[in-house]
């Protein structure tokens, strides 16, 4: 697996937890947070997807996931901390995200993306050259609510036709009622019991 903008580490680190003897290596251009994901065990290369480190240009994997920065900073301010900045303002294209994706992976390989559900025409469009049998899982707060995150999987040479799942729910109820985290059942067992998300 390799994980395009690991950051401290935090999706590849629950993997590695969650399943026995998968080989995790992150991709990180901002040093600190390099430096932590390694810190936690994970095989870090320090560089950016758009210039594609020599360590990484050489290797495939099985499977790619990336959660790309969600905001178009044409559009909103950007963040006082540098690295959060890095994190959250999009300066490198949501395409090319999707298109060093699709370099790396193995015929038959499988890539996810987790973003904002307005971005994903953008994906489409992105997959549509690289990437087929895509599916698109939406993720809403509560019942009855838009859905917040998109959980985006696609794969290499694959040829079945685009499909959008049912929203999963994340919260019980119908709003914030108390200092807790109310996670339906479904979602408690994924966080908190490392249960795998049904997809």
């Amino acid at each position: 697996m390799l994980d395009l903008g690991c950051g401290a580490g935090a999706a590849g680190l629950c993997l590695a937890a969650r399943v026995p003897g998968v080989q995790v290596t992150g991709l990180e251009r901002q040093a600190d947070y390099a430096a932590l994901a390694r810190r936690g065990g994970l095989e870090v290369v320090e560089g950016d997807l758009a210039q594609m480190p020599g360590a990484l240009r050489a290797r495939s994997f099985d499977h790619v996931m990336a959660n790309p920065p969600y905001f178009d900073r044409a559009q909103g301010a950007r963040a006082s901390d540098a690295g959060r900045e890095g994190a959250l303002g999009e300066d490198t294209p949501l395409d090319a995200w999707v298109e060093a994706a699709a370099k790396r992976l193995k015929p038959q390989g499988f890539a996810h993306f987790i973003h904002r559900p307005e971005r994903l025409p953008d994906l489409l469009a992105a997959c549509s050259a690289r990437l087929g049998s895509v599916e698109a899982l939406p993720l809403s707060p509560r019942e009855g609510r838009a859905p917040s995150l998109i959980i985006v999987r696609a794969r290499k040479g694959g040829r079945a036709a685009f499909r959008l799942h049912f929203p999963r729910i994340l919260h019980r109820g119908a709003a914030h009622v108390s200092d807790a985290d109310h996670y339906t059942a479904e979602f408690t067992a994924i966080f908190r019991d490392a249960a795998p998300l049904q997809f």
